[in-house]
């Protein structure tokens, strides 16, 4: 029996990480649309969701059934209630690449207001925050999780460059471009988002593989102690 759960437990493992891999694909096309304003692109990212959303309910019913059936403990216990905690944030990340897409769909048929420099920067950290946060679960990486943790700052600070310029080199001065400056404000939150989403995971793994609590602590990241 305890063979049996180990490859229960390798086939979640492989499943939540065809799911990481798909919300990061979600993320990346997401983007990808909004460079070329392709609303072809974005529509397919808001149609392929519903593929992730089975994913999410396929890991839950997996592990319900394993902690119903198997009574696992200790280690395989925290594994499996991780794992489904992380695929619902995964799912919510993959929410936001939808709402991503749906800003290009506003956006489609009007010119951009302004060239794309920050809002790529902070996809390819939302993009690296997520795979990262899933390799540090599966690998059970305490410290790959605590670099991640520290790079949401990175991503705060261009959120809130994006929003500074948008509001005060565009909206502030010329009213008629709020139709095109709300859609990339709304990006640049969303994307904000999903570093949060990942974050969250990472602060999860750290707990799971040390039981020490840093949500909103963030002086225990320093040096991992």
């Amino acid at each position: 029996m305890e063979r049996h759960l180990d490859q229960q437990l390798a086939d979640l493992k492989r499943e939540l990480a065809t799911m990481g891999v798909l919300v990061e694909t979600a993320i990346f096309e997401s983007i990808e649309a909004l460079k070329q304003l392709d609303g072809q692109r974005a529509n397919k990212v808001v149609d392929n969701d519903k593929m992730i959303d089975e994913f999410e309910n396929a890991i839950d019913e997996k592990c319900l059934e394993l902690l119903a059936l198997q009574q696992p403990m200790a280690i395989d216990l925290r594994f499996i209630t991780m794992e489904m905690k992380i695929s619902t944030d995964l799912e919510r990340m993959a929410d936001l690449a939808v709402d991503i897409a749906q800003r290009v769909l506003e956006l489609a048929d009007k010119p951009l207001l302004k060239p794309l420099i920050d809002i790529p920067k902070l996809a390819i950290i939302a993009q690296d925050m997520t795979r990262g946060a899933i390799e540090s679960f599966l690998n059970l990486d305490a410290e790959l999780a605590r670099k991640l943790i520290l790079r949401d700052k990175e991503a705060d600070t261009l959120r809130n460059l994006v929003q500074q310029e948008l509001i005060n080199d565009y909206i502030s001065k010329d009213r008629k471009t709020i139709p095109r400056a709300i859609p990339l404000l709304l990006v640049a939150r969303h994307l904000e988002r999903i570093c949060d989403h990942a974050t969250n995971i990472c602060e999860d793994v750290i707990y799971m593989i040390q039981a020490k609590v840093v949500k909103h602590h963030p002086e225990k990241l320093n040096n991992g102690n």
